[in-house]
């Protein structure tokens, strides 16, 4: 009797292990990496701790995230008159502003440049751009003189008379009413984000306050001004203007 064929019996061969994948590694980004040492050395703000213009510069350089050394001017001792001041600044005026080899002045020139050059809180089509500088001139013209004029009268800074006074308060009242109907319509000066037309004009009102100038009776300005302080990186003009120099 022949003997039954045995089944062939399949050796199983184990399956190969897929390599393992390689995983990125997540790429820093230039916002989230620390500020390289060009970086830090590329700006000094000159300027004085109760300038109100000075504030802006640094106040703007606060908002942007982007460290910088401050050089104190003492206004007091006539510093800014002084030849190696003037040669950074021929107005004889704070705040001064190096980047780099280049010396930029006059606060709202600042604001800026360093929008363009660091490309934050600029306008997004040229009719922002456009409406941006508008801002910024009427800010000087029609805002900022009358609350600094009150603000150093407040001070013992300056001295005029009642009638000027009255001038002055007349001013900034007609300029808060024009702010008030624009931001009636929007929750930004300029288009949907806050451009370097919302700090300039923020960096005037900071000081309302001292040119006893009360913004409870702009409903919409005062709204304005918490959206303002609530953004990221912003700073009191106390804690970004001491009365002594700071290196970084």
């Amino acid at each position: 009797m022949a003997k039954p064929a045995k089944r062939a019996v399949k050796k199983s061969v184990p399956a190969k292990k897929a390599p393992p994948k390689k995983v990125a590694k997540p790429v820093k980004s230039p916002a989230s990496r620390g500020p390289t040492s060009a970086e830090k050395g590329r700006f000094t703000l000159y300027g004085f701790a109760t300038s109100g213009p000075t504030y802006t510069a640094a106040l703007m350089l606060s908002l942007c995230k982007h460290p910088f050394s401050y050089i104190h001017v003492n206004l007091r001792e006539g510093s800014h008159k002084q030849p190696d001041y003037l040669v950074k600044n021929r107005y004889g005026q704070v705040p001064a502003l190096r980047d780099g080899q280049t010396v930029i002045v006059q606060s709202a020139a600042i604001l800026m440049h360093l929008s363009e050059s660091l490309g934050k809180f600029d306008a997004k089509t040229p009719l922002e751009r456009h409406r941006v500088r508008e801002w910024l001139f009427w800010q000087w013209d029609k805002l900022s003189v009358p609350v600094f004029r009150l603000r150093q009268r407040a001070r013992g800074q300056r001295q005029f008379g009642d009638e000027v006074r009255i001038m002055y308060d007349t001013e900034a009242k007609a300029a808060l009413a024009v702010l008030e109907l624009e931001l009636a319509k929007a929750e930004w000066v300029v288009g949907k984000k806050p451009t370097v037309a919302d700090v300039g004009i923020y960096g005037v009102l900071r000081y309302a306050s001292e040119a006893n100038i009360e913004l409870g009776h702009y409903p919409h300005i005062t709204a304005w001004k918490k959206r303002f302080e609530e953004l990221p990186g912003f700073a009191t003009p106390e804690q970004l203007l001491p009365m002594e120099s700071r290196l970084i």
